[in-house]
């Protein structure tokens, strides 16, 4: 009894109650600090500008390259498990279940209020978003198919091709002009990738044609994902939930055409549908961090980083698995890798550049009223000193 006693006066006396009083006021503190954060997150994505602003700060052209790579090295060699030892040659179905999967995803972000403003409507017009639904649709179906026919080697050469149509393309319709040093390090890693990969050139002439045909599509989606998130200020996220019901719907009128038949009565089993639905899953993060990417750079870095993964899984093969593709594929990986350190650099010095005159013409720009300011502060000193005499 006297134990408990003194225990209750011990919990009554001042300096105790303010030490469990500022307690409770710190964490109430620390939880209306993350209300405050959670708020103003809230809020940042409810407007265009706020979401791209904060796309930008998490995530960067390091971080959106880097998690693109890593994506597109799984997609591939999962999509060529499905299409190859599970057995399902249906590449634009699976391309339709890549994109549903995505826009469910979307949807669910979008019924808890955390997917990312649209631009007002006006802003962009709906032949834009139309034209980049529909060379979604035959990028990745045709790729797909491309996949289903050939051998990932080929695939990877067709696209070399990418690289030339898109600076062609930017070009003719942007006037975006490339310098010549930047041209010679884009042709040396073209020959070195065509070097790396011509050892394992197995293709059917109908997956050739189609892998033709994919080039232009596959240029065509780059240049408007890159230039509708750099000049409208689209988000990743906006962008393919606004583009993805488009895309849904020529895949399904692409499917009788180029999918052979017999979908319906396909095996589905446990392991067929795990790695489908695995398929699928990358097939979102490969369209969320290729947006990131071509949005953070541009189309012309975005295939160059394609080529770097090439050449990565080609020496990553040689050296930790002991594959032996050949001397002349070894050392044309490493000459591409040269060339695409030395347009990295020309981008990096270039980026540089620009940041320098763009800071020189703001001082320009503040130097001018700086000294006006200072002009009429010393008029309006000088006159309030006649005044006071």
């Amino acid at each position: 009894m006297l134990c408990s006693r003194k225990m209750l006066n011990f919990f009554i006396r001042k300096d105790v109650r303010k030490l469990l009083k500022r307690k409770d006021s710190d964490v109430g503190e620390r939880g209306r600090a993350l209300e405050d954060l959670r708020a103003s997150l809230y809020n940042e994505l409810r407007t265009s500008e706020g979401a791209k602003r904060q796309q930008q700060r998490i995530c960067g052209p390091t971080v959106a390259l880097s998690f693109n790579f890593l994506v597109s090295v799984g997609i591939i060699m999962m999509n060529k498990l499905v299409l190859g030892k599970v057995g399902f040659n249906y590449p634009i179905f699976l391309t339709f279940i890549h994109y549903l999967l995505s826009w469910f995803l979307m949807a669910v972000l979008n019924v808890f209020g955390l997917l990312p403003a649209s631009p007002p409507a006006k802003s962009t017009p709906f032949s834009s978003l139309l034209a980049l639904g529909v060379v979604m649709s035959l990028s990745n179906g045709l790729a797909n198919v491309s996949l289903n026919y050939n051998s990932v080697g080929f695939y990877q050469m067709a696209k070399i091709a990418v690289t030339p149509t898109i600076v062609l393309a930017e070009f003719v319709f942007f006037r975006k002009r490339v310098s010549c040093q930047k041209v010679l390090a884009l042709t040396v890693v073209s020959i070195g990738v065509a070097v790396a990969t011509v050892t394992d050139l197995q293709f059917h002439f109908f997956g050739a044609c189609i892998a033709l045909a994919w080039i232009i599509p596959s240029a065509v989606n780059k240049i408007l994902w890159s230039n509708l998130q750099q000049q409208e200020n689209w988000t990743a996220l906006a962008l393919m939930w606004k583009t993805t019901p488009i895309t849904l719907l020529f895949l399904v009128a692409l499917m009788p055409w180029l999918d052979p038949p017999g979908v319906l009565s396909f095996n589905w089993n446990f392991s067929s549908s795990s790695a489908v639905f695995m398929s699928a899953a990358l097939g979102f993060l490969l369209q969320w961090s290729g947006a990131l990417a071509l949005g953070a750079t541009s189309a012309t870095t975005h295939v160059v980083l394609g080529q770097f993964k090439t050449c990565v899984i080609l020496l990553g093969g040689f050296l930790l698995f002991n594959s032996n593709p050949g001397m002349s594929s070894i050392c044309g990986a490493i000459t591409a890798l040269g060339g695409m350190s030395v347009y990295t650099y020309l981008n990096l010095l270039s980026s540089n550049q620009y940041g320098a005159k763009a800071s020189s013409r703001q001082s320009s720009f503040s130097l001018p009223k700086s000294k006006l300011s200072k002009e009429n502060g010393d008029i309006h000193s000088g006159c309030c000193g006649g005044e006071s005499v």
